[in-house]
């Protein structure tokens, strides 16, 4: 794929969100066959480039709406992979917790008590990781 400017842009967001080790640790597991590549080339210019760099929102706030998202439609493994970006642009492991409790009364139990247990588990992986406070 030839990088245009949108794809570099979304490359450096995306960088900046989930950071070098995470970045390397999917290309290596997720993207490292033709079929997923071509879903992270488009992913890295569509949604990093052109929906993460739009004006109007900070990258903390677009990262909660992407939480809140994951949770509201049970997309466990991107939750897991937002709750790690939004941790890095600022939000506490607290913040996080307490907005997706509040989504219980609108989303039901059952998937916020899932939500909970997959940030459980990516907080502790990022304690162990040294990113988590």
């Amino acid at each position: 794929m030839t990088e245009s400017d949108m794809y570099r842009k979304g490359s450096e967001i995306r960088r900046q969100l989930m950071g070098d080790s995470q970045v390397q640790k999917m290309a290596a597991s997720v993207y490292d066959d033709p079929m997923m590549k071509k879903f992270g080339d488009y992913a890295r210019e569509a949604v990093f480039g052109m929906l993460w760099s739009r004006p109007g929102l900070d990258l903390k706030t677009r990262a909660l709406i992407c939480v809140i998202s994951d949770a509201a439609t049970r997309a466990w493994p991107e939750l897991a992979i937002h709750l790690r970006m939004a941790r890095r642009q600022g939000w506490t492991e607290e913040e996080l917790g307490e907005g997706l409790l509040h989504l219980a009364g609108y989303i039901g139990l059952p998937s916020v008590r899932e939500a909970m247990l997959t940030a459980k588990e990516v907080f502790a992986e990022m304690r162990k990781e040294g990113e988590g406070a």
